[in-house]
């Protein structure tokens, strides 16, 4: 019943993955081992089998413990509607949504579900592996805080500090953060890592030693950059691959600014008969693209002024003409239909958007979130699938009439009379091996024999043994109080 947090000196430091890392490290030494991040920022969320929503990253963390992911592993989900305005999770409940300026109020009453969930989990297992999230150095946010030094200190918990060396200044990085933290703060730190190295670590043992020479901190390993990651489901968009698999189906997928829920993605991206594309901000659909997926969205409303801001509706009214596919998931769905209603402005400023118009089916946004793990059948092939539904709204209209799927023999999302334009509520389905394989195979696409779950699994070990190979494993377990 220990615990040990793993921080990092800047933001996307490679936290995520090292504790996904030492988890499976600390299962295959026959340890009962649970991740935790007291508070995440991620419109990236998986459905937890106890009913809430926590981030993706958690939800990884937890298959690397051999674990079903639970809200406590997850107790402050903050999931951005806007620049200035996030919707908050606790323990897998939205609770309200409010602007940046005003959660500084709001997070010191989160603390006791944070220790809550933290103790629970604590007091089922033999050891917890906890995240931090973006850096302690911002001390401007230190006043209330949960994610960081405010939780280690609240828990007890000793730090193991990381710096990124692939970005350059990872001296800096972490000398600069023991400079700035106050000494009770400073006090939890036990060590540090230095992740992403490329090339031979040997050519940072001056650096190293000066680390330690400087803060009187134990390092504990230099970790050479992990080359399979990109196998691993991504936690934010900015980790999708801009190009995907040299195959010969050509997937583009929208970069949406509220993307959310992108994990559809990565099972395509790894098919080697497919060639995912992300298109980004300024770029256009390839006039060759044979399927355009629509991601899901935080803000559909909002995303459907960017997409036109843009110029993809354009794109995607050509790639129609030209006889291209079109696969709406989640509010790529409700982008798909003639209208988006949001009357009490529930993710957004009241009011409607006209829809891309390419489905015959409306959507209002109603506050009541639907947040399930669903069992389904694909309509056109009759392969059954799982997967999760994680939205607001209901869309109904004449294209229902031909269902994308059926849950429990009830008709799910909607397909054009053409059979081109595809819209589901459903995420996940791409994980399913079978239907994968069925569903690319009816659009023309060459399926593989791809085995998407238990090659994570075999990435997840692959990094483990990474792990024990850089980082002095059993020193570091040992920290842990």
């Amino acid at each position: 019943m220990k615990a040990l947090m793993i921080q990092g000196a800047g933001s996307n430091v490679g936290k995520s993955l090292l504790v996904a890392g030492l988890c499976r490290a600390a299962k295959l030494r026959g340890l009962s081992v649970a991740p935790f991040k007291p508070q995440n920022m991620s419109n990236n969320a998986a459905v937890t089998a106890d009913g809430g929503e926590i981030g993706r990253a958690q939800a990884l963390q937890a298959m690397a413990c051999g674990l079903e992911p639970h809200t406590d592993m997850n107790p402050v989900l903050l999931k951005p509607e806007s620049e200035t305005g996030s919707q908050v999770v606790v323990q897998g409940k939205r609770i309200a949504t409010v602007k940046a300026r005003d959660y500084a109020a709001l997070k010191p009453s989160l603390m006791a579900p944070v220790l809550d969930s933290f103790n629970r989990l604590k007091s089922q297992h033999d050891l917890v592996i906890v995240e931090g999230a973006g850096s302690p150095a911002e001390v401007n946010l230190r006043s209330g805080d949960i994610a960081n030094m405010g939780f280690a200190r609240a828990a007890e918990c000793p730090v193991i500090l990381t710096g990124d060396i692939d970005r350059g200044g990872v001296i800096a990085q972490i000398v600069g953060t023991q400079a700035v933290l106050d000494p009770a703060d400073n006090a939890m730190i036990a060590g540090f890592l230095i992740n992403k190295f490329r090339g031979d670590p040997r050519l940072f043992d001056d650096g190293y030693r000066l680390i330690a020479a400087r803060t009187g901190w134990r390092g504990y390993g230099v970790v050479p950059f992990f080359t399979d990651a990109s196998k691993l489901p991504a936690e934010d968009a900015l980790d999708l691959p801009k190009g995907g698999g040299a195959g010969g189906y050509k997937i583009a997928a929208l970069t949406l600014s509220r993307i959310a829920n992108f994990d559809d993605l990565d099972p395509l991206a790894q098919e080697p008969g497919v060639s995912l594309q992300m298109v980004r901000a300024g770029e256009a659909i390839a006039g060759d693209t044979d399927l355009v997926i629509i991601p899901g969205s935080k803000s559909t409303r909002g995303d459907l002024a960017y997409l036109r801001a843009q110029g993809w509706d354009v794109d995607l009214a050509a790639h129609l003409r030209r006889g291209g596919r079109v696969l709406g998931i989640c509010g790529g769905y409700q982008m798909l239909g003639q209208i988006v209603r949001d009357p009490a402005g529930i993710e957004g400023p009241a009011g409607e958007t006209i829809g891309l118009g390419a489905l015959a089916v409306d959507t209002v946004m109603t506050p009541d979130k639907r947040l399930t793990r669903t069992e389904a059948v694909h309509a056109a092939t009759n392969l059954a699938m799982q997967g999760y539904e994680i939205h607001i709204g209901r869309t109904d209209g004449p294209d229902r009439a031909r269902p994308f799927a059926y849950v429990d023999g009830q008709p799910e999302g909607a397909v054009s009379a053409n059979g081109r334009v595809m819209g589901s509520y459903l995420h996940g389905m791409f994980a399913n091996d079978a239907f994968r394989a069925g569903f690319l195979h009816q659009i023309g696409a060459a399926a593989s024999g791809l085995t998407y779950g238990a090659g994570v699994e075999a990435v997840l070990d692959a990094l483990a043994a990474h792990l024990e190979t850089h980082v002095h494993v059993a020193a570091l377990l040992a920290l842990a109080r």
